[in-house]
């Protein structure tokens, strides 16, 4: 059972090229939180974690001091919890920072009619990230690579789960 006065953390390691990381991560973030007691973050948890890793496996191209040829991509997914907090992490070999899709900056009264300018062709999995987690940010890797970090308010999970 979790206890918010103490910390938890779990880590995981995928590779892109396997055709099920996307859904081992999911799984596997699903049965971590389950087992800290924290089943009212598991949906959002497991879209975060599934939107990131997908855009690893769909957009990331190491960098050239982390890639070996023929090697496949490392993904790097963590957990911590502290009190009333959940961050994920999603580290890869690509030092090249997130993008955040054009249509987060059109404001729907300028759009008008147009709603579809509201949905870029690329970048969702972003912006569904940003609209899932209380906060978003990046940090490039020591070596190369970066992390993609998202914040989640346990309490205000818990409160929408209850509701």
């Amino acid at each position: 059972m979790h206890d918010p006065s103490n910390g938890l953390f779990r880590a995981l390691t995928l590779y892109a090229e396997d055709s099920g990381c996307a859904k081992a991560a999911r799984d596997t973030v699903g049965s971590y939180l389950r087992t800290w007691g924290l089943e009212h973050a598991v949906v959002d948890a497991q879209l975060i974690v599934s939107e990131l890793v997908g855009n690893v496996v769909h957009h990331a191209v190491p960098d050239d001091a982390l890639a070996t040829p023929g090697a496949s991509r490392r993904i790097d997914v963590s957990l911590m919890t502290v009190p009333e907090v959940l961050v994920i992490g999603v580290s890869d070999e690509d030092s090249d920072p997130p993008e955040l899709a054009a249509g987060e900056w059109i404001s729907p009264e300028l759009a008008g009619d147009f709603s579809e300018a509201l949905l870029p062709e690329r970048g969702r999995g972003l912006l569904i990230v940003q609209r899932l987690a209380d906060a978003v940010w990046w940090s490039p890797g020591v070596k190369g690579g970066k992390t993609v970090w998202c914040r989640l308010d346990l309490d205000r999970l818990w409160a929408e789960h209850s509701a």
